[in-house]
């Protein structure tokens, strides 16, 4: 895979999670940026309080919209926080079945405030912004192979937040933990 390059024209680093049930190949390509916000030791985390599945504020572009502008629009609308963003920082590409989902990653300075503008399906899952202890964070994610046998999907991202959170604060969580495959 070729390295890509951010803002700053420093290379990314570049993960990639491939799932049991990949097929061999994609036909579709899913982008999303996430932001990685700590303050004081807290994590920002956003938590559907339905399903009780936490993650890293962010989701999909949208036509025409760069990395940086779908990290903040993104994370503004899920926990109310205007960011002051670094250029990207990780790439996490994800393949599962025929589809390749690909997350990059920002480290964010809160310096403001909004208001939020949770979608409607973020307001049937009681979508709710949430700072948690750093190292409890890097807990709750360490443990995704626990879903392995349960909920694919929420052991598939708390896999990719996990590994991002390693590669971007090392050293947060416990050391025991499944590898990345």
């Amino acid at each position: 895979m070729t390295p890509r390059r951010n803002g700053s024209d420093s290379i990314v680093k570049t993960i990639e999670i491939v799932g049991e049930n990949y097929a061999g190949n994609w036909n579709r390509t899913r982008v999303a940026c996430r932001a990685v916000v700590e303050r004081g030791g807290m994590l920002l985390l956003s938590r559907a309080a339905v399903t009780d599945l936490w993650m890293l504020p962010g989701g999909g572009r949208e036509e025409g919209e760069d990395d940086a502008a779908c990290c903040l629009r993104e994370t503004a609308e899920e926990t109310g926080y205007l960011l002051r963003l670094s250029p990207c920082v990780l790439e996490i590409d994800e393949f599962y079945e025929d589809q390749r989902y690909v997350s990059r990653y920002f480290s964010g300075t809160v310096i403001g405030k909004c208001e939020r503008k949770p979608t409607a399906q973020e307001l049937r899952l009681g979508l709710e912004p949430r700072w948690l202890p750093t190292a409890d964070a890097a807990a709750l994610f360490s443990r995704h192979a626990d879903y392995a046998d349960t909920d694919e999907m929420k052991r598939g991202l708390y896999q990719r937040e996990y590994t991002a959170l390693m590669s971007l604060l090392g050293g947060c969580a416990p050391s025991a933990s499944a590898p990345v495959r």
